[in-house]
Order: C-alpha cells, then sequence, then structure tokens
C-alpha cells in the first residue's frame, strides 16, 4: 500500500477561511483513498509533535503540500512548522546536514537529503494565471508559478524529495471558480501523483 502524508498549510484569516484549501485537501483524500493509499495528515496552524512530523516525513512515499500563496511564500505557521520540522531533522534523521564532506568542503552544498519520496505542491492564489509566464505583466515579469516558488523547492530538494508537477488555484478571492479547480486537481492528482508514485 503507497503512503502519503498531506500537508495543510492554511493559516486562519476572517477574509481567508480555507474552504477552497480544505476542499482540495478532501480531493485529495477521496481519489488517494480510491486508489488504496493509507494517509495521514498535517494542519500546520494546530498543534503537532516535531518527532511525529518527522515520522511522518520518513513514513511517506509521497508528500501533498496544500496551501496558499501568502506575500508571495507560505503563511507565517506553515512556515514555522518548516524551520521547527525541518531544522529538528537535519542532522542525520532527514538529512546529513548540508550534503558537504570535510574531505570536499566546497561540493555537494544542499545535497545531503536522505528521503526518497516525492512531493506535490498544491496552492490557491488571489493572482490569475494569466499574470504568471507573461513579460507583458509589470508585476511578475514573466516568472513562471514555480520560479516563484523556488525557495519552497530548493527546501524540498534539500531533504532529497523528487518534485511532480505544481498545481495551482488561481484568482480564489476575487474570481474563484472552485467547482473547476476541483475537476482539474483530481485530473491532475490522477496525471501527476497516482501514476508517478
Amino acid at each position: 500500500m503507497k503512503k502519503a502524508l498531506i500537508i495543510n498549510g492554511h493559516q486562519y484569516y476572517p477574509f481567508a477561511e480555507g474552504k477552497a484549501n480544505k476542499a482540495l485537501v478532501e480531493k485529495a483524500s477521496e481519489i488517494l483513498k480510491s486508489e488504496n493509499f493509507e494517509i495521514k495528515y498535517t494542519i500546520t496552524e494546530k498543534e503537532y509533535v516535531v518527532e511525529e512530523e518527522i515520522e511522518k516525513l520518513l513514513w511517506a512515499d509521497v508528500v501533498l503540500i496544500q496551501t496558499p500563496l501568502n506575500w508571495m511564500g507560505i503563511p507565517w505557521s506553515f512556515k514555522k512548522y518548516l524551520d521547527k520540522v525541518l531544522t529538528t531533522g537535519m542532522m542525520g534523521t532527514l538529512s546529513e546536514g548540508d550534503g558537504r564532506r570535510p574531505e570536499a568542503p566546497k561540493e555537494n552544498y544542499g545535497l545531503g537529503g536522505l528521503l526518497s519520496s516525492k512531493y506535490l505542491f498544491s496552492f490557491t492564489a488571489n493572482a490569475p494565471k494569466e499574470a504568471f509566464n507573461n513579460p507583458e505583466e509589470k508585476f511578475f515579469n514573466g516568472i513562471s508559478e514555480d520560479d516563484l516558488l523556488l525557495p519552497m523547492h530548493l527546501n524540498m530538494k534539500w531533504f532529497g524529495l523528487k518534485p511532480l508537477k505544481t498545481f495551482f488555484a488561481y484568482d480564489v478571492m476575487k474570481n474563484a471558480d472552485i467547482p473547476n479547480d476541483l475537476i482539474r486537481f483530481e485530473n491532475h492528482i490522477k496525471e501527476e501523483l497516482i501514476e508517478k508514485v
């Protein structure tokens, strides 16, 4: 049986209650259960035990991270979770430090990861799809979604996780289309996660 850890990185605000992120987590759970995945969950704004989170990361074949795009990154409670869990796991459990060795101190920085699982980012964003990959748009200046998320991808790479294609639900605050997002997400999960894990 394949094993999935689903992390919900949403942070509650009165204007952003987390309904879209919750719906995407529920959709992922439904699909993965139908494919006989065993699933564990983490909600980063709630209480958790750091050592148990490390065990979940060691256990999982795939980590599905569902989170809002928040100030061009992730919410503070999710960042706190990463700081606590990944830093604790950095020295021998999830990675062998920063990957460098005394005999070659200038080589292999960031390549000490001990995990061999995969990860899939799923983001909800206020930005419309048209804001990305378009040099005519003055804010992002043509960068892609994954360009914006480079620090998060590097965090995963540090621990040895391999990427699956990122999913975005766009314009969720001003022009939300959650029913269509759920259809796209279901197809994405089946094509990316079910077929590749």
